[in-house]
């Protein structure tokens, strides 16, 4: 007997659908997801929370560390609701689970990013910058937290629709806004960036001097290693947050919500990639090499008020130093 039509009348949702078709059509999944593949990326963002963890305290980098942590645990969170769902893909808890925790997680990763720039403007110069540099930190988080809300208002509207046997897509919809500002918001960033590299390159060309407090900082492999894990970073996350925003507006049966092998290339390796970098080129470890020659008895990535002031202090000790070697000559 044939699989297609016999075993169906006109008035089931699997009538046409051969037996396979109708089993894929009835569960939320597009595919079963990779056990092996789940657990190796559940494995990375454990090891790459506790090392964060363990690296934020150590480093005092409380603002990084708090963002960094979070975001891992959420990804073990999404990871484990896709190993949940490998002997169970009926279920809708696991699928829920991942949706919403690998949707919502790097928002608290761009976070941590988000929290270093005010930094490094300091480190090259605050009077470079167009504005303050803790300005910095509060637009950028206040808008990452803002996309946050959205994709969690998102994720937890689709899980009630989900399980009153309701549409999702209103839910959907809002996750979507979530990650398309947050993709506007690293756009952004990097725009801002860019401009501030631009604008201390002209400070050097014109023969002008950045923050002399930090010169020896500055000349550091390891902050300039941090720099560059930190654009990676920022980078790493845009491409995901793209894929994603693409993936959602093609709906969820959407030809990338089927492609298991891109999702964990543009979601998994990506995300993971960022977190890993800023493992190697911690701010708590990068900041430090030469730092004793510039703020003393200070940590870095401090609170906004007290890194601003003890740099502050340190700069004018630094003139008063510079004119009583003027006047004694």
């Amino acid at each position: 007997m044939s699989d297609s039509l016999s075993p169906f009348n006109s008035t089931n949702p699997c009538f046409g659908l051969t037996i396979d078709e109708c089993y894929w059509d009835s569960v939320p999944w597009e595919y079963k997801p990779s056990l092996a593949l789940n657990g190796l990326l559940a494995g990375i963002f454990g090891l790459c929370a506790a090392a964060h963890l363990i690296q934020g305290i150590m480093g005092k980098t409380w603002g990084f560390a708090i963002a960094m942590v979070i975001g891992c645990i959420v990804e073990v969170i999404g990871y484990a609701g896709r190993i949940m769902a490998y002997n169970d893909l009926e279920s809708e808890n696991p699928f829920l689970i991942q949706i919403c925790c690998l949707t919502f997680a790097p928002a608290f990763l761009a976070a941590g990013i988000y929290v270093c720039l005010s930094r490094i403007v300091i480190v090259f110069g605050a009077d470079i910058s167009r504005i303050p540099p803790k300005w910095y930190t509060y637009i950028f988080v206040a808008c990452d937290f803002f996309s946050l809300v959205l994709q969690g208002a998102g994720g937890g509207m689709a899980s009630v629709a989900v399980n009153n046997h309701k549409s999702a897509q209103p839910g959907t919809n809002v996750m979507l806004a979530g990650l398309g500002f947050q993709v506007f918001t690293l756009v952004v960033f990097l725009i801002l960036c860019g401009e501030y590299a631009w604008r201390v390159m002209q400070r050097i060309k014109s023969g002008g001097q950045l923050d002399p407090v930090h010169a020896k900082l500055r000349q550091s492999k390891r902050f300039r290693g941090f720099l560059l894990a930190l654009a990676i970073s920022t980078i790493c996350i845009l491409i995901r947050s793209v894929f994603r925003v693409i993936e959602m507006a093609e709906g969820w049966n959407g030809h990338l919500m089927r492609n298991q092998t891109l999702f964990f290339i543009l979601e998994g390796v990506m995300v993971a990639i960022a977190v890993i970098v800023l493992n190697f080129f911690h701010p708590g470890y990068c900041f430090a090499d030469g730092y004793k020659a510039g703020v003393k008895n200070s940590d870095s990535l401090k609170s906004e008020g007290t890194y601003e002031r003890d740099s502050q202090a340190e700069l004018g000790n630094f003139n008063r130093n510079q004119s009583m070697m003027m006047a004694s000559r």
